[in-house]
């Protein structure tokens, strides 16, 4: 037997059937059928009980997919390592971070760093999960959160300040008569939406997102008020700050790598870079840049 039988077998005990395990490891199902027969004739055992709704393991079939998980943790184990060895800051790194960071921040840092270090490779993932640094889906993760994985080392970088900002028509409106824009349940465990249902009646919320990219462009577009990062709506034109600080909102910004990479050249390099990096944006992350236009502090806080 080979690597590859112990994968499948684990492919289809995970996925509970042959089509999804198939797309899972990139081949076509009749090739995947093929090779679990195969696989149960060398064995002279049923690895899978089949039933209408699906394929469950039999007790061997659960042993050979445990016994692959631990060859997947050992290779997964070898190859961040071996990453965590070279000490030239050369090669790929791939970096993760959430939509709305790579669009109002993130670039421009990143063209310094390729211009520092042209012989680093960069390989930029927008997500909004956190993607698994221990399979190395990512080398290296900027994220707002106020509890990163304790599987992870790095350091919080600033503290990401919010606010509530409108249109100019909506200043001095109580904010339970006024339509608001949030980012939906999906995200940060819908600290978003609570907020707002605290200051608003549900029906006033009017849109929703599953990401805060965008948010800001709903905003100014008119369709309501919301939170946004201060670093994000500070110094726009069309917006107008209509709160202080919520700190209710507030999250920390991290910059987190696996422990056996943190070593690596270019996991070092862009880790100290980003660092300097954010240094001087934190107080425009932070909100120490405070807007010069004053906001209607009684008249915003009305529940309706």
């Amino acid at each position: 037997m080979d690597w590859d039988d112990f994968r499948l077998v684990r492919a289809i005990a995970e996925s509970g059937g042959l089509t999804r395990a198939a797309e899972q490891l990139g081949i076509n199902p009749s090739t995947a059928f093929r090779r679990l027969a195969g696989i149960e004739a060398a064995l002279d055992t049923t690895l899978f009980d089949r039933h209408r709704a699906g394929y469950a393991p039999t007790a061997a079939g659960l042993a050979m997919m445990e016994a692959a998980a631990r060859m997947a943790g050992d290779v997964e184990r070898f190859t961040r390592e071996l990453a965590g060895q070279d000490q030239n800051p050369a090669g790929e790194l791939r970096i993760t971070a959430p939509a709305s960071l790579v669009a109002d921040m993130l670039m421009p840092s990143l063209a310094r760093f390729t211009r520092r270090y042209p012989r680093i490779r960069l390989d930029l993932v927008v997500a909004e999960e956190a993607l698994n640094l221990s399979r190395r889906d990512a080398d290296v993760a900027l994220r707002a959160s106020d509890a990163p994985p304790p599987t992870l080392v790095g350091r919080r970088l600033a503290t990401i300040a919010w606010a509530i900002y409108g249109r100019a028509d909506f200043a001095g409106r109580p904010f339970g008569e006024c339509p608001w824009i949030v980012p939906g349940e999906s995200v940060a465990g819908g600290r978003f939406v609570r907020f707002a249902q605290a200051r608003a009646a549900s029906d006033r919320i009017v849109l929703t997102l599953n990401t805060v990219l965008g948010l800001r462009e709903a905003v100014e577009a008119g369709l309501g008020i919301g939170p946004l990062p201060r670093w994000s709506a500070d110094g726009r034109p069309d917006l107008v700050r209509l709160s202080d600080h919520e700190p209710d909102l507030s999250t920390g910004l991290w910059l987190l790598t696996h422990p056996d990479l943190r070593h690596a050249a270019r996991v070092r390099a862009f880790m100290n870079f980003m660092a300097e990096e954010i240094a001087i944006l934190r107080p425009r992350i932070e909100g120490s840049l405070v807007s010069a236009s004053p906001f209607p502090k009684a008249a915003s806080h009305g529940s309706g």
